[in-house]
C-alpha cells in the first residue's frame, strides 16, 4: 500500500516536470542564440515598401533581409524569428521593456536615442529628402517648404529637422504612419512628405503610384541606420560582427539591389561599423 502511494506521488512530480519543461521551450529563452526551437523577437516597420513591409506572403524589404541575416548569425533560422511592428514613436520603449531583442526599422542613430538605447551599425547611410506630387513645381529647394503643409510620422525626427533648420514657417502635420502621409499627399491634404530618401523611393516605386510623385533630390541630412538593442546588451557586438560579414560576402549589396534597386535608388557604399556621419 505504501509502495503504491509513493509511486503515485512520483508520477505526479514527473508529470509536472514534463509540463514545466514544455513551457520553458516556448520562446521564454528568446535572444539566447541557441536555436533548438527557441525564438528571437525582432522589431521592423510594417508599412515601408522596400524596407520593412508586412504582406499577404509574409515580411519583405531591406531591413527584413538584414535582420534575417543577423538572426541567422546569432543562431536562428528564419522560421524562428518572431516579427513585431516597431512604429517610430514606440521603438525606445519596446527595447527598454524587452518586448523585442533588436530593432531594424529605418532607425537613425542620434545622440538623443543613444541616451536610451544602444545601436549596432550603422548598416545604411540614407539622406533626408521630400516627396511631392509630380505636377507640383512650387517646391524646388528646402526653403520652399515655408508655409507648406509638411507631413511626417509621430516619433520621427525628419519634419522637425526641416522646421528647425531649413523652413521655420513650415506647417507640420503629424500622421501615424507614412502610408497615411502618402494618402494625404495624394488627396492634397498635405503638400509634401519628408523622410529618408530610401523610404520615399520605396513608396514612389510602387506600381499604383508610378508617375504620381517625385523626390525633391535634397540631401538635407545624413541618416545613419542602426540596429537598436537594449542599453548594455551584449547583442551589440554580435550584431556588429554579423553586419561586417554581410558586407564581406556581398549579401548586403544584393539586399540593397533587390529591394531598392527597382526604384532607381543610388545607395551610398556600406558604412563601416561605428562610422556615423553627422
Amino acid at each position: 500500500m505504501k509502495l503504491r502511494k509513493v509511486t503515485a506521488a512520483s508520477a505526479t512530480v514527473f508529470a509536472l516536470a514534463l509540463t514545466a519543461t514544455a513551457c520553458g521551450g516556448n520562446g521564454d529563452d528568446s535572444g539566447s542564440g541557441s536555436g533548438g526551437g527557441k525564438t528571437i523577437t525582432v522589431g521592423i516597420k510594417y508599412d515601408q515598401p522596400g524596407l520593412g513591409q508586412k504582406t499577404p506572403q509574409g515580411y519583405a524589404g531591406f531591413d527584413v533581409d538584414v535582420a534575417t541575416y543577423v538572426a541567422k548569425k546569432l543562431g536562428y533560422n528564419a522560421d524562428q524569428i518572431e516579427w513585431k511592428e516597431a512604429k517610430s514613436g514606440d521603438r525606445e520603449t519596446m527595447l527598454q521593456r524587452g518586448d523585442v531583442d533588436f530593432i531594424a526599422a529605418t532607425y537613425s542613430i542620434t545622440p538623443e536615442r543613444q541616451e536610451k538605447v544602444d545601436f549596432a551599425g550603422p548598416y545604411l547611410l540614407a539622406h533626408q529628402d521630400v516627396m511631392v506630387r509630380a505636377d507640383d513645381n512650387s517646391i524646388k529647394s528646402p526653403a520652399d517648404l515655408n508655409n507648406k503643409k509638411l507631413c511626417s510620422v509621430a516619433g520621427s525626427t525628419s519634419a522637425q529637422n526641416v522646421k528647425d533648420k531649413l523652413a521655420p514657417k513650415a506647417d507640420l502635420q503629424t500622421y501615424p504612419t507614412y502610408s497615411a502621409c502618402l494618402s494625404g499627399l495624394q488627396n492634397e491634404a498635405i503638400d509634401a512628405l519628408t523622410t529618408d530618401d530610401s523610404i520615399l523611393a520605396g513608396y514612389a516605386a510602387q506600381s499604383q503610384f508610378k508617375g504620381k510623385f517625385k523626390l525633391g533630390g535634397f540631401k538635407m541630412t545624413n541618416e545613419n541606420y542602426g540596429i537598436g538593442v537594449k542599453k548594455g546588451s551584449d547583442l551589440k557586438a554580435k550584431i556588429n560582427k554579423a553586419l561586417e560579414e554581410m558586407v564581406a560576402d556581398k549579401a548586403w549589396q544584393e539586399a540593397v539591389d533587390k529591394n531598392l534597386g527597382p526604384a532607381g535608388y543610388k545607395n551610398e557604399p556600406a558604412p563601416k561599423i561605428g562610422d556615423i556621419k553627422s
